[in-house]
């Protein structure tokens, strides 16, 4: 009995997003019913400003941009979400919608649930709720050291710490992306991207041909970067890694 107990207990590792993954083996197996593995495209709308939640999304290799938007049109990417966490925090934390806008950064694959379903789970399932609990200030370090960036860091940094996330989240050196969508993300020019992202190849760190990026150089990468880099991936590991059951 008490070895059944133990296996409950431990970590699925039946998933490839590290927040179901962390997930006690049997919490896992009575969620997983709602789960489908979807396949997202590049700017797939996952979830529109104001309008209700339907699905939220455990990414496993694509990436998702949480959007800030202006009134008179401007934007600026506030959050990435990869295979640490997911989309649709706000239907945990009890909202119904969000003013920001979701979408797909990286096309790939993705568990998707319905919100109603999860709303249930993360209300019924303690290890769960727990999990969420713990990404919820995870997300909040991402957000609050990103807005630190932004306004302290220079644009070469910024751009680093932005490819370096991309690059930790699709697990592959090789991903597509365009200059204009990245000055979109960081709210800068397009030239001034180009500019930069010639000097990281120039460097070696990076190669970009034909809107395809492939990171060349990792550690030379996270030199270029800041430290928020390395303060925000911490903070996700040291909470994900802590045992919920």
């Amino acid at each position: 009995m008490a070895e059944r107990k133990k296996r409950a207990l431990e970590p699925s590792y039946q998933s490839g997003n590290r927040l179901l993954a962390a997930l006690p083996a049997l919490e896992y197996t009575r969620i997983s019913r709602y789960l489908t593995t979807v396949m997202l495209d590049p700017r797939q709308e996952i979830a529109r400003p104001n309008e209700p939640i339907e699905f939220v999304y455990f990414p496993i290799d694509s990436v998702t941009s949480i959007i800030a938007l202006t009134s008179d049109g401007g934007s600026i990417e506030v959050a990435t979400i990869g295979n640490e966490g997911m989309a649709g925090l706000p239907v945990f934390l009890g909202a119904e919608s969000s003013p920001g806008y979701a979408f797909t950064q990286i096309a790939g694959s993705t568990e998707r649930m319905n919100a109603d379903d999860f709303r249930r789970e993360s209300r019924d399932c303690e290890s769960l709720r727990n999990l969420l609990k713990r990404y919820t200030q995870g997300f909040l370090t991402h957000i609050s050291q990103a807005t630190v960036c932004n306004q302290f860091h220079s644009t070469e940094q910024r751009l680093a710490r932005w490819l370096l996330a991309v690059h930790d989240r699709v697990r592959k050196r090789e991903f597509q992306i365009t200059h204009q969508f990245i000055s979109q993300m960081l709210g800068v020019r397009r030239e001034t991207v180009t500019e930069l992202a010639g000097l990281l190849q120039d460097r070696g760190l990076i190669t970009y041909t034909r809107g395809r990026l492939t990171v060349r150089d990792r550690r030379g990468l996270e030199r270029a970067s800041c430290d928020c880099y390395r303060i925000i991936r911490a903070e996700f590991d040291r909470l994900l890694d802590i045992p919920v059951g």
